[in-house]
């Protein structure tokens, strides 16, 4: 299965960046092989909607399931309408992040788990 994770860096023992719209990068992995992809945030330097094109890149990506520290209401509505399993509140490094998801210790929340604009401190 592959998985889209917010990223800090360009690798596995890279943090998972807490803010989703405003992430440097996305690592598209595959859980069954852990190879994976860095997709740049082209979002990260909007001045506004950051959020909402964060969401088509994942979206595009062909990922099923994104984790993520944060993720605003825009940007939820978008990633649900695309299809897209969201797990928020995910810490540590992106290998720690993909095992604990594929252990089952990571669950899907409800909504959005902080308000619009919020990456912009």
């Amino acid at each position: 299965m592959k998985v889209i994770v917010t990223s800090e860096g360009k690798n596995l023992d890279s943090k998972v960046d807490q803010r989703f719209g405003r992430a440097k990068y996305f690592m598209l992995v595959d859980t069954d092989t852990m190879e994976y992809q860095v997709i740049d945030n082209e979002a990260v330097s909007q001045g506004g909607g950051a959020g909402v094109k964060a969401a088509q890149i994942t979206i595009d990506s062909g990922a099923k399931v994104l984790l993520t520290g944060n993720v605003g209401p825009n940007a939820y509505e978008v990633l649900k309408s695309g299809g897209m399993d969201i797990i928020v509140g995910v810490n540590g490094t992106i290998r720690e992040a993909i095992q604990k998801f594929k252990s089952g210790e990571l669950k899907s929340e409800g909504g959005p788990n902080v308000a619009s604009h919020h990456g912009l401190q």
